[in-house]
């Protein structure tokens, strides 16, 4: 059976999974390694696509020898023309630091020419909070009854709309609804 995930995507978690091994929060790293916590949790999540100058300066930060790194790190992306992935298979995701009310399914990460595709569902809580974030990409999200935050505007989406935007703009959805909203979320992430 091959790997569903990704080369990129398996790099950010094992940094991810590093840095929980040390007991450090997002700031302890960011400390130790000179980069902001914000581009290392976009990192660690598959938000964006580490630079190698970045990646290494955060290998270093864990004082691990570069090789060991990715001694069990392998890429199986052979593509038979198709992806069938079964829902007992999605991967149960922890976006950011400390969101409230949102809960991600990872259901698959697709590497693409110079960037990564990841499609995930979004469970968004009634009264769900979070800080508005940008990622390094585009994003289409599909589903309705949801407010969106996109820059100054509050976008209204009802049953079946859609919307793609680029992620650099600061965005947060926003179910005031008394029932959860779940969203069909694609990313397409850009190196960086």
């Amino acid at each position: 059976m091959s790997n569903p995930d990704y080369l990129t995507v398996q790099i950010g978690n094992k940094l991810k999974s590093l840095r929980k091994e040390n007991g450090w929060k997002l700031g302890e790293l960011s400390v130790k390694s000179g980069m902001s916590m914000a581009m290392i949790s976009k990192i660690e999540n598959g938000r964006i696509i580490p630079t190698l100058p970045s990646l290494i300066q955060l290998i270093q930060a864990f004082n691990v020898n570069i090789s060991d790194f990715f001694s069990d790190l392998k890429s199986d992306n052979k593509f038979k023309g198709y992806i069938l992935r079964k829902k007992k298979g999605y991967t149960t995701l922890s976006k950011e630091e400390e969101p409230t009310g949102f809960e991600y399914q990872k259901i698959l990460n697709h590497p693409l020419e110079k960037s990564s595709m990841e499609i995930s569902l979004l469970t968004l809580q009634s009264n769900a909070q979070r800080v508005r974030l940008s990622t390094s990409g585009f994003e289409y999200i599909y589903k309705g009854n949801i407010q969106y935050d996109l820059g100054p505007e509050t976008l209204l989406l009802e049953e079946g709309d859609s919307l793609f935007f680029d992620g650099n703009i600061p965005h947060v959805p926003r179910n005031e609804t008394n029932a959860d909203a779940v969203m069909l979320v694609l990313y397409f992430i850009t190196m960086i």
